[in-house]
């Protein structure tokens, strides 16, 4: 019995191995964590597996050897740089020869046609499968391809086959040519930079006023939070990092007073005008946090009747909105989708049968409904192309973030279920500071079918984002290489590792961010292998260099307690990022040996007194380190500017308000203030010294 046990052990962890499942991995302090069967099940399960015990396993490897034999060429290969490339083919023994066909259409329409001899490629390996001898042989495609999304299609002696070329620069976009300065930008999150204005949070004008002032005091970027779609109302769901979709805006972002057919709606202008509009506006403005359900009701009966000014009549905006619409289709099938949940009260999960499939009808949704969410998606897309236009006149322009996951009841999830395990959510194992691991419940993009469609979902996340962007943070970038699953029905802790094809990610990014001008951030913080930074810097992806994980903990190796390890060049170097205490909170965390060690650090460097004066001396000290470094990009927290101590997320934090602080100053505020402004000067002076 037990040689039996250990012999389906061995197969399991073979099974797994060929579904890119890994079983073990090592943890934050180096120790070797194995995975258990029934996480490894779980696993598997969600990518397709047919495997409901450990006795499956024999015969679901079987089945997997076969698939894997029988699938002729892999659905992506990658040509680099115009070098040549080569695909492999896996053939049946006598299916080797022979003539084949080859046709090699490009993403502009064009084509190339040749034959080959199959008999002629070179063999590469052969191996016998439940009885049928296999080749792999090498097929040569032609050198020098333009950049661009190509499809080869084989036509074999007895198939046809069709293989995705992504033809790439190896290196993302670096933004300027070679040579060009280091740059800084600021960082508050939107919601939280009110103003006089706005109506309890802030708005894409009060970005483009705060993208004004920094351009002003020398910065050539402004970072913010994820400004995706989200659920607001029922489902509720206001994290940034939880999307209702990474391919649309938030309307809770829209300046309403700013919309064109506020002039031709009286209706609108009545509501303005009431005594109880404003009276609720006035007490959104007062709440010391971000109302969310209840701020976007009340823009939503503003943009309704927005809404119906515009598709009363015919007009030359309505055609403009109906031409745009044409252009991007999704949206027509985004805009049925939220007015089917306004009806329904509830994510696609618990809808009716033929619904949760896909499938919607007229009388499904309120054709209102869908015109006010075609409305505000258009709305948004003019005020933050206005924003990022105002942005790039300092240079590089908007720092957009683009999350890893999704919500699990979001359009993404409904429309495009084939990219996505939707029987496992995202996460991370267990670290210092979550000792349970973490479970982010956003399903994990399925990293065959992913392959199999080419890509298209990811593409279309990417281009989203690279439209408006100057820079583009990727959150979680190890998820390239891989990702933590956390199966439905199990505890963080027994997530496992998912691997995925790590090169056709960074291909298809650096092709994207070459035709946008785009320069890319990865964020690259907790457990991560030396792998994935040596990726980072072949591909040109920025890491992130941020100050309290860069400090020493202690003396070993003549490294003094505090010292603070060199600044990488192909980096963005911050203080703290949205789920960190703030500068001020950090600093009196610090046990004695450490704020020393710190700031005789410092004061070595020539940028602090020793001992220091205050928090503020230290704050000033620390930036003006990081502004001094070759960093290429300098983020500042504008929180960190006046000593807030106050984080704005803190994970698993129980009922912390996440996601909903306001700034203690409004943007009219702190951007009269001569400290903040003096700290800003300084830096724009040490970034511009070369």
């Amino acid at each position: 019995m037990k040689d039996i046990a250990e012999k389906q052990s061995y197969l399991l962890h073979r099974l797994a191995w060929l579904y890119g499942v890994e079983t073990a991995y090592c943890d934050i302090t180096g120790h070797l964590r194995r995975a258990r069967p029934h996480a490894l099940l779980a696993a598997l399960r969600s990518l397709g597996a047919p495997v409901e015990s450990v006795g499956d396993a024999p015969g679901a490897l079987r089945e997997r050897r076969q698939e894997q034999w029988r699938r002729c060429c892999e659905p992506v290969i990658v040509a680099w740089d115009g070098e040549p490339a080569h695909l492999e083919l896996r053939l049946p023994a006598g299916q080797a020869g022979g003539p084949a066909g080859c046709c090699l259409k490009f993403e502009n329409g064009e084509e190339r046609r040749w034959n080959c001899n199959l008999t002629a490629l070179p063999v590469l390996q052969a191996a016998a499968v439940e009885g049928v001898r296999f080749v792999v042989k090498r097929l040569a495609l032609p050198p020098g391809l333009p950049w661009g999304y190509h499809q080869l299609t084989l036509a074999l002696p007895a198939c046809s086959r069709e293989t995705l070329v992504i033809s790439a620069p190896r290196r993302v976009s670096t933004l300027f040519s070679a040579g060009a300065g280091r740059f800084w930008g600021v960082f508050l999150p939107l919601y939280a930079l009110t103003s006089e204005r706005s109506w309890g949070a802030g708005d894409f004008t009060d970005l483009e006023n705060l993208c004004r002032w920094t351009c002003a005091q020398g910065a050539a970027a402004v970072g913010t939070l994820p400004l995706l779609a989200a659920f607001l109302d029922e489902p509720f769901e206001p994290s940034p990092y939880s999307p209702a979709s990474r391919l649309f805006w938030n309307e809770f972002y829209l300046d309403v007073a700013r919309a064109p057919e506020l002039e031709r709606s009286p209706a609108a202008q009545d509501l303005l005008k009431s005594p109880e509009f404003r009276r609720e506006i006035e007490e959104l403005r007062a709440a010391p946090l971000v109302d969310y359900r209840r701020g976007m009701a009340v823009k939503r009966r503003v943009l309704e009747h927005l809404a119906r000014s515009l598709f009363a009549e015919d007009s030359a905006r309505q055609a403009e909105l109906r031409r745009w619409a044409a252009e991007n289709p999704a949206v027509q099938d985004y805009a049925r989708f939220r007015a089917a949940g306004d009806r329904q009260r509830a994510g696609w999960p618990a809808w009716p049968g033929r619904m949760r499939d896909g499938v919607l009808r007229q009388g499904d949704y309120d054709p209102e409904a869908e015109r006010y969410h075609l409305y505000v998606q258009w709305l948004a897309h003019e005020q933050l192309r206005s924003v990022a236009a105002q942005a790039r006149r300092g240079g590089v322009g908007l720092y957009l973030d683009l999350p890893v996951g999704v919500h699990p009841a979001g359009y993404d999830t409904w429309r495009e279920r084939a990219a996505f395990a939707l029987e496992a959510g995202s996460g991370a194992p267990p670290d210092l500071f979550f000792t349970g691991g973490q479970n982010w419940r956003t399903p994990p993009l399925h990293p065959e079918r992913i392959r199999e469609q080419g890509y298209r979902y990811y593409i279309a996340c990417l281009r989203h984002h690279l439209r408006y962007a100057g820079a583009l943070r990727l959150d979680h970038i190890m998820g390239f290489h891989r990702l933590f699953w956390v199966p439905r029905g199990l505890a963080a802790r027994d997530g496992v590792y998912v691997r995925y094809r790590a090169g056709e990610f960074y291909a298809v990014l650096a092709l994207e961010s070459h035709r946008y001008g785009v320069l890319v951030v990865g964020e690259d913080l907790g457990t991560v292998p030396y792998q994935v930074r040596e990726a980072m810097s072949r591909h040109g992806v920025y890491r992130m260099y941020v100050l309290p994980f860069e400090m020493s903990r202690g003396a070993a190796g003549g490294v003094h307690e505090g010292a603070l390890r060199p600044v990488p060049a192909g980096a963005l170097a911050c203080l703290n990022t949205h789920d960190m205490a703030p500068f001020a909170a950090f600093w009196r965390s610090l046990k004695v040996g450490e704020r020393r060690g710190l700031s005789a650090f410092l004061s070595r460097k020539g940028r602090l007194k020793y001992p220091p004066d205050n928090t503020a001396a230290v704050l000033k000290a620390c930036l003006a380190h990081l502004a001094a470094s070759p960093a290429r990009v300098l983020l500042v927290n504008l929180e960190d500017l006046w000593l807030e101590t106050a984080p704005q997320n803190t994970p698993d934090a129980g009922e912390y308000p996440n996601w909903r602080r306001k700034a203690r100053y409004t943007l009219e505020e702190f951007t009269q203030v001569p400290e903040v402004r003096g700290v800003l000067q300084e830096i724009d002076a040490l970034r511009r010294k070369n």
